[in-house]
């Protein structure tokens, strides 16, 4: 059963020329989000610390987050409750409970109706953030529900390591939600392949695109413009077109066009989308007997110790 999502990206490109103010900062991020919402969004994703004041020095910048509070979190609540969308708010937050560390670099994931349904912490903090900022280590690293699929939330340097990717690839996200400063490059390519999912990556200032689970690029902000918004369909999966190729040949002869087969060369896989309303696409894999391609992958292994 097709689960068709409409995501919007924001790459904040203009934040630098914004003045340090409560207000100035809600009316930048106001004109921000309403370029993408006549598009209907399910959800609106900002990059990492997307409401920070850029010239303020570091002790500023903790003033700053202290004084702020929760207001910029409440007025995308508004908004999301408005427009009935999902926003992935990065930024940092303040825990006036904690005194060493008080601070955390945060995606809180804001509902349809305006509530915060769940939040991640950054994991691998850069030392800086630490040692200078205040920012203590997130520990928790779980998918967050939502009413379309399963989200997973990075922030900028987790990027780099693979205990988290292995942590999430574990959990089977449909979408990865990577806010950054940092674009990362092929890293979004490795994090989409290894957990078989879209990936959104909204980066601050730079290239901010929506992957396939190939990597292959469906949208993607420009130099001209810092905001992007795109269709995909959930209803989806990755399969090995060895043991395969008859059972898609066959499936695609009784479906037609609502079964979708996207061949993007090289990877000698598939993904396969089905854009009816009367079954899913793991109804079809079931139904011919096909073999996902992490299922594949285990089936190679285990036939290489048996006969090694």
């Amino acid at each position: 059963m097709s689960r068709n999502v409409r995501i919007s990206v924001i790459a904040n490109s203009g934040l630098a020329n914004v003045p340090g103010t409560l207000e100035s900062m809600l009316e930048y991020l106001r004109n921000e989000v309403e370029q993408v919402l006549p598009d209907k969004p399910d959800l609106i994703v900002f990059p990492e610390a997307c409401d920070r004041c850029v010239s303020f020095s570091e002790d500023q910048q903790k003033a700053w987050y202290m004084l702020r509070g929760d207001r910029i979190r409440d007025f995308f609540s508004q908004i999301a409750r408005e427009n009935r969308c999902y926003i992935a708010y990065s930024a940092i937050r303040y825990l006036s409970t904690e005194v060493e560390h008080p601070f955390r670099n945060s995606t809180q994931i804001i509902g349809r109706d305006g509530v915060v349904v769940g939040m991640y912490d950054k994991n691998h903090l850069v030392p800086l953030e630490y040692d200078e900022r205040e920012v203590a280590y997130g520990t928790e690293a779980e998918v967050i529900e939502l009413d379309f699929g399963r989200v997973a939330c990075i922030i900028c340097f987790d990027l780099n390591f693979n205990s988290l990717l292995e942590r999430y690839a574990a959990q089977k996200p449909d979408l990865i939600v990577f806010s950054s400063f940092y674009h990362g490059g092929i890293k979004q390519l490795e994090w989409a392949s290894r957990c078989r999912s879209y990936f959104v990556g909204a980066i601050d200032h730079d290239q901010s695109r929506i992957l396939d689970a190939f990597g292959t690029e469906i949208a993607s902000t420009t130099n001209y413009q810092d905001y992007v918004t795109a269709s995909i369909n959930l209803d989806s999966t990755v399969v090995h077109l060895d043991r395969n190729r008859e059972k898609i040949n066959a499936a695609k002869k009784k479906y037609g066009p609502f079964l979708q087969v996207f061949d993007p060369g090289h990877y000698g896989s598939v993904r396969l989308s089905y854009e009816g309303t009367d079954k899913t696409i793991m109804d079809i894999v079931q139904e011919f007997g096909m073999l996902l391609l992490d299922d594949y992958l285990k089936l190679c292994l285990e036939h290489r110790e048996t006969f090694s």
